[in-house]
């Protein structure tokens, strides 16, 4: 089974299995990483944003229109930045490393 790595806002690296199929998101759910999703991976916030290692970004493929506009939301963009929620994990990506952010932004809750 593939395996990838989340790498902590504190430097701690926690590399778990990565079930072909599964989202990012999802996987950070099943082994209880701090991955919000706020809105449960609809594609509707950008609280899932994750940075994507430099040798596994062009292995992804590219971000659609929808993913780029909730990515300008995202809290301390890179240029290998994607949401957690729309990365699926295929053999191509066994290995791939994330690292989260210190923080989010979840737009779905501002104004209450």
């Amino acid at each position: 089974m593939p395996t990838m790595t989340f790498v902590h806002p504190d430097g701690r690296r926690q590399e778990v299995d990565a079930p072909i199929g599964l989202s990012v998101l999802e996987i950070a759910h099943r082994n209880d990483i701090n991955l919000e999703g706020a809105c449960e991976g609809s594609l509707a916030c950008s609280t899932c944003h994750v940075i994507v290692a430099d040798g596994y970004f062009a292995k992804i493929p590219d971000a659609t229109e929808n993913e780029e506009d909730m990515l300008d939301l995202a809290f301390a963009l890179t240029h290998t930045s994607r949401l957690g929620c729309q990365i699926l994990i295929t053999d191509a990506l066994d290995g791939l490393v994330v690292t989260l952010p210190s923080a989010t932004r979840n737009m779905l809750l501002e104004g209450d």
